[in-house]
């Protein structure tokens, strides 16, 4: 049984202790310790970073606005996440719920909205910020992540680099506004627009605030703007929000289709982007989230949507390893 302390013997325990606070550290050694020796070395380590995680969706663009197909497809090949465009609210924009169990049914994650064009034009800068916010609603009622900008290059006067900067400006208010909505927006870099070469994504990422503009990197687009999407990852590891996975090739001089213009985008490892070294960079910044193949259209006029998405995920799982 133990026995209870006198308040004479607390008090003269307790003047022991005061008083050896105030002795030599030769004499604290001869105390015993109030609690056991706890080996602290586990915290000199740094912290490592967490492993790169990549979830793979597919862009519902290939199949021209019969979003409800591309629903039914991609989720039957096998993909988990998909990335809609702003067509999808002509049926579901009074309706997000019904998406929302459209989606869920086909067991999809709604990655992203391609919101469309920005314009720098100042005269309607307030409808710009106004049609991306109700887009980014729209996400959040869906039970979306993510809203996608592309700019629209000005036409007439030459483009200054106060036109980047304004894009920036722009990107950054439209960022603010979905933000409040849980929503984050990504720029995508693209030919013919005002973000087509890297120095121009440099421009503008410089002069929108990171907190609120990400940077949604298509890779097949970096390319054919000039760029090397390996570098790119690298420079803007900490700054990407999803990617666009995309191939690209010089257009045959046969298709008169693609005459107008020298390249195509074709399924993924059938052009000349660097797709293994671009996954190899992923790996190593530690990239956590996703990636979404896409595709404007299908090269083999034979062919459908369904059946490029089908030559695309073999490709990740065949030629890279990956499970969708």
């Amino acid at each position: 049984m133990l026995s209870r302390l006198s308040r004479r013997e607390f008090v003269t325990g307790l003047g022991a202790v005061v008083a050896a606070s105030f002795l030599p550290d030769q004499t604290l050694a001869h105390f015993e310790p109030l609690y056991p020796p706890v080996d602290l070395s586990y915290f000199e380590n740094p912290i490592s970073p967490a492993p790169a995680e990549i979830r793979f969706g597919y862009a519902a663009i290939t199949w021209g606005g019969d979003d409800r197909q591309a629903i039914e497809d991609i989720a039957a090949v096998g993909f988990r996440g998909i990335q809609l465009r702003s067509n999808v609210l002509r049926e579901f924009g009074d309706q997000p719920g019904a998406l929302r169990e459209l989606l869920e049914k086909h067991r999809l994650t709604m990655v992203a909205l391609s919101s469309g064009n920005v314009r720098i034009d100042p005269a309607i800068e307030s409808e710009e910020l106004a049609k991306h916010t109700r887009h980014a609603k729209f996400v959040h009622d869906v039970g979306g992540l993510y809203l996608q900008v592309i700019d629209e290059r000005p036409k007439g006067p030459a483009v200054t680099r106060d036109d980047y900067r304004r894009l920036g400006r722009l990107l950054t208010e439209i960022g603010k506004r979905s933000a409040d909505l849980g929503i984050s927006l990504g720029y995508h870099n693209h030919m013919n627009a005002l973000g087509e070469r890297p120095e121009e994504v440099d421009w503008i990422l410089e002069a929108a605030d990171p907190r609120y503009a990400k940077l949604e990197l298509d890779v097949a687009h970096y390319f054919q703007g000039g760029g090397n999407p390996v570098k790119a990852i690298e420079r803007y590891h900490d700054r990407l929000l999803f990617l666009h996975l995309k191939d690209v090739e010089r257009s045959p001089s046969s298709d008169a289709a693609d005459a107008k213009r020298s390249y195509r985008f074709v399924e993924l490892g059938r052009g000349q982007v660097d797709l293994p070294g671009i996954f190899k960079a992923l790996h190593q910044v530690g990239f956590r989230g996703w990636a979404i193949v896409e595709l404007d259209s299908v090269p083999d006029k034979a062919g459908t949507p369904k059946d490029s998405a089908i030559l695309s995920k073999r490709y990740l799982q065949e030629k890279l390893g990956y499970a969708i």
